[in-house]
């Protein structure tokens, strides 16, 4: 009940300023419009736009889910809510936060792509579901985590990235491989390795995460 006390008190605090929406928003537009002038008249091939779904999703994550921390330390409510709530509370209302935020974005992401690029074609969609529902996860817990580690930190802005990068390399991977084995229409079945490794993914940086936050928060 706390957690979800306190993922409203963000949503609430983010309606209100819409600093991560407006930083998603305009991100995401700014994107895929200079991929769209840059490509032209150009016909790009299906598994290109795959990879640029991934891309796009990927450096938007980098630029609107930094702040699930570094809010807290900025307004100086941290010690706050050491003293009101224990740090797994706090950690799965920052998480419910970032997954709603992850799971609202790529949607729009997903949507846009589909209908601005013709090439962008899922012929196995169950497949594709799959692999965007877990990968979103495997984003949403990897990005809050990696939030909480940099508010401790001089140079916030700088240091998300670099640290997100190798952390979500193998997940990012993992969805390019999936995102083309549901545009040639591949069945479940057939990809069970990948969507394996998806999962236990998500399930180790869960784990971790509620693991060391717990000395991340404290230090």
């Amino acid at each position: 009940m706390k957690a979800y006390s306190l993922f409203r008190k963000d949503w609430q605090s983010e309606i209100r300023t819409r600093y991560a929406i407006n930083a998603l928003a305009m991100f995401i537009l700014v994107t895929i419009s200079v991929i769209m002038f840059s490509i032209g008249s150009e016909k790009i091939s299906e598994y290109l736009t795959g990879g640029l779904l991934w891309v796009v999703i990927f450096f938007s994550a980098m630029s609107g889910l930094s702040r699930a921390f570094v809010s807290e330390e900025e307004r100086g409510t941290t010690m706050t809510l050491q003293l009101i709530a224990s740090p797994s509370t706090i950690f799965s209302g920052k998480l419910i936060f970032n997954l709603l935020l992850v799971f609202l974005m790529n949607i729009a992401i997903t949507i846009l792509f589909s209908i601005l690029f013709p090439s962008f074609l899922i012929k196995n969609f169950s497949l594709f579901m799959i692999a965007f529902f877990f990968g979103n996860i495997g984003i949403a817990v990897s990005s809050t985590i990696i939030a909480a580690i940099i508010s401790k930190a001089g140079s916030k802005g700088t240091l998300y990235p670099v640290l997100s990068f190798p952390i979500l390399l193998p997940l990012i991977l993992t969805l390019l491989e999936l995102t083309k084995f549901s545009m040639d229409g591949n069945a479940v079945d057939d990809s069970l390795v990948e969507i394996a490794v998806l999962v236990c993914y998500d399930v180790i940086m869960t784990t971790a995460s509620y693991l060391l936050f717990d000395f991340i928060w404290k230090e």
